[in-house]
């Protein structure tokens, strides 16, 4: 079996073309070339021995592309535009794959790997190497995560539907997956809302539902007069006597306008079906408040929030991330210098002042609170009079 130097000066010379290919060009100079052999000798002995370990990997990838950054900066200042970059990705490439064969476990590793290539843009290699590590790590929520969110940011929700779903039955844990899978799909409706808003986005909108959701809609397909041939020659239609087909009529159109999709029913049973995992707690349910209270653009925001209110009440009715969640109800999608701000935060400050007699733990609401104003004193531009309520309103607090 070969030792560490002759696998070493194996992948050594592997990388002799390009090297040449930097003298020729006048990239770099031989004094840097023979300073780039060395530190390359010097990395293929770390990541060849047997106490490697992944961070070394990582540092030789990540030296070779800080090379491979250099290099193209020098051939745009030089005007050197023979020189590929097709080399010098490939060999970051091959570092990244030896990597994940020699630590299969690293999820830093993986990530890097997927990373890189999301980068490059080269999709093949990412769908190849995403697979491998989704069958490696089933059980890691953030593969998954990336997984998910790479197909929706490609516009391909079917997939990334598929990703998030099986990712929340291997990972069954932590809510990591769960809470993704909801921001996913609330960035989906607000993309729904924003199309809409345009002239002629609500059709769009209806039709993109209609493309990505599990009921398929197909349409049969008529025969028409485009290739009809008489007395052995080409007969083109009467544009007169055509008619317009519309791909969605008025009954179809209806129809989509009340699929629950669009009401936000996918959040919501996102959430109903995470209240049912052992993971779940008021804790969690606080969390899937917290990110849906951040989508103030899309329209089913209230009827989600109240959906998550109502179950919070079901079933932690006095947990301070109840009482907590109360409290910020009236605030949502308004601004502090907004005129309907003191408004909802004297409301706010009423559902405090009957929360906290009524909680199962006071000191950790009052935490919560004081946090959450403290946030809001931070502003500079803060009303005087909402500044010296909220700053009663902690000094007030119960102390731990």
């Amino acid at each position: 079996m070969a030792g560490v130097p002759e696998k070493a000066r194996f992948y050594l010379e592997r990388a002799v073309p390009q090297l040449r290919e930097f003298e020729a060009k006048g990239i770099f100079t031989a004094d840097e070339i023979r300073s780039l052999v060395r530190k390359r000798t010097d990395f293929e002995h770390v990541v060849l021995s047997p106490g490697n370990k992944s961070t070394d990997w990582l540092n030789y990838a990540a030296w070779e592309k800080s090379l491979e950054s250099l290099r193209a900066k020098r051939c745009r200042r030089l005007q050197i535009r023979a020189s590929s970059k097709h080399t010098g990705q490939g060999r970051v490439f091959g570092i990244l794959e030896r990597a994940v064969n020699r630590h299969p476990s690293s999820i830093e590793l993986w990530t890097e790997y997927l990373t890189y290539a999301k980068a490059m843009k080269a999709t093949k290699r990412y769908r190849k190497v995403m697979t491998r590590a989704l069958r490696m790590h089933p059980t890691k929520p953030e593969l998954w995560v990336l997984a998910g969110r790479r197909s929706a940011s490609n516009g391909d929700m079917q997939a990334a539907r598929g990703f998030f779903m099986r990712g929340a039955r291997f990972c069954s844990r932590d809510a990591t997956v769960w809470l993704e899978y909801a921001r996913c799909e609330m960035e989906w409706l607000e993309r729904m809302d924003a199309k809409k808003g345009k002239k002629g986005g609500t059709e769009r909108a209806i039709q993109e539902q209609a493309e990505h959701s599990d009921d398929e809609i197909n349409f049969p397909e008529e025969s028409d007069d485009d290739d009809a041939v008489e007395s052995d020659r080409l007969v083109l239609p009467n544009p007169e006597n055509s008619v317009a087909k519309k791909v969605f009529d008025e009954e179809a159109t209806k129809k989509l306008e009340g699929n629950p999709a669009l009401d936000g029913a996918i959040p919501i049973a996102i959430f109903d079906v995470a209240m049912k995992q052992a993971f779940f707690n008021a804790s969690v349910a606080e969390q899937f408040f917290n990110l849906f209270a951040t989508f103030s653009a899309v329209s089913a925001q209230a009827r989600i929030i109240h959906h998550v209110l109502e179950s919070m009440n079901r079933q932690y009715p006095n947990d301070p991330a109840t009482c907590f969640c109360h409290i910020r109800q009236p605030l949502i999608n308004i601004g502090t210098n907004t005129p309907l701000y003191p408004k909802a935060l004297r409301e706010a400050l009423g559902c405090l002042k009957s929360s906290l007699p009524t909680t199962t733990d006071k000191s950790r609401l009052a935490e919560k609170v004081r946090s959450w104003a403290k946030s809001i004193l931070a502003s500079e531009d803060l009303d005087p009079g909402i500044r010296i309520v909220l700053e009663h309103t902690v000094q007030s607090l119960p102390m731990p």
